[in-house]
C-alpha cells in the first residue's frame, strides 16, 4: 500500500492495477486537490518505488483573434506544485483552434510567424472555406495544425530541461473565448 504521509488531497479511485510497462504496480490511489483548480496527483506504485502523476488545467481567454503568449512560467509553477523531480512534462492545448509549441520568445519571431501563418491559411475570404458555414474561423483550424498540439519535455533535477532560448507558448487562433490547456507531468 502507498504510505499515509505521500498523500496530499481527497482520494477518489483506489484499483490494482496488475503488471504496466513500469513493471509490477500495486495499487494506484487518485487524489483530487482543490478541484476549482481542476488538478490532480495521482501516486503509483511500482517495484522501484513511487511513481507521480500530475495534472492541472491552465486557462486562457485572449481577448484579440490570434496571440502568442509565453506560458513557461505556469508550466514550472505546475512542476513545482507536483514535486516530481525527473520524469516528463506534456503541455496540450485542449481546444481544435488553439496550439502549444516551442520556441524563442522574441518578438519578431512571433510577428514572422503572424506572417507567416496568415499567408499560409488566410482568414479572409471567409466564404473560401467549406468549414465556415455559420462560423468563420476554418483558417485557425489549419494554423492549429501547422502549429502543433503539444509539446513534451524532459523533467531533470526538478528543472524544465530546455535547450538554449526554448519557452513554452499558447497560440491562439479563433480567441475572445476561454480555452484550457492541460498540463501532465509524470515522473519521480
Amino acid at each position: 500500500s502507498l504510505h499515509g504521509t505521500l498523500l496530499v488531497g481527497e482520494p477518489i479511485e483506489t484499483k490494482n492495477l496488475g503488471h504496466s510497462p513500469f513493471g509490477h504496480v500495486g495499487c494506484v490511489c487518485r487524489l483530487k486537490a482543490a478541484p476549482a483548480f481542476g488538478k490532480h496527483l495521482a501516486l503509483l506504485k511500482n517495484q522501484e518505488g513511487i511513481m507521480k502523476s500530475y495534472r492541472k488545467e491552465l486557462w486562457f481567454n485572449i481577448p484579440k483573434r490570434r496571440g502568442f503568449v509565453n506560458i513557461t512560467r505556469q508550466v514550472e509553477a505546475c512542476l513545482e506544485e507536483s514535486g516530481i523531480r525527473e520524469g516528463l512534462v506534456l503541455v496540450n492545448a485542449m481546444h481544435i483552434t488553439a496550439s502549444v509549441f516551442i520556441n524563442d520568445d522574441e518578438s519578431g519571431l512571433h510577428h514572422d510567424y503572424e506572417v507567416w501563418l496568415e499567408k499560409l491559411a488566410p482568414h479572409e475570404p471567409v466564404s473560401a472555406y467549406r468549414h465556415n458555414v455559420g462560423e468563420d474561423n476554418a483558417d485557425a483550424h489549419m494554423k492549429r495544425q501547422i502549429m502543433g498540439r503539444e509539446v513534451v519535455v524532459a523533467v531533470t533535477e526538478g528543472e524544465l530541461d530546455f535547450g538554449t532560448w526554448e519557452r513554452i507558448f499558447y497560440g491562439e487562433f479563433d480567441g475572445r473565448r476561454r480555452k484550457r490547456v492541460l498540463v501532465k507531468i509524470i515522473g519521480e
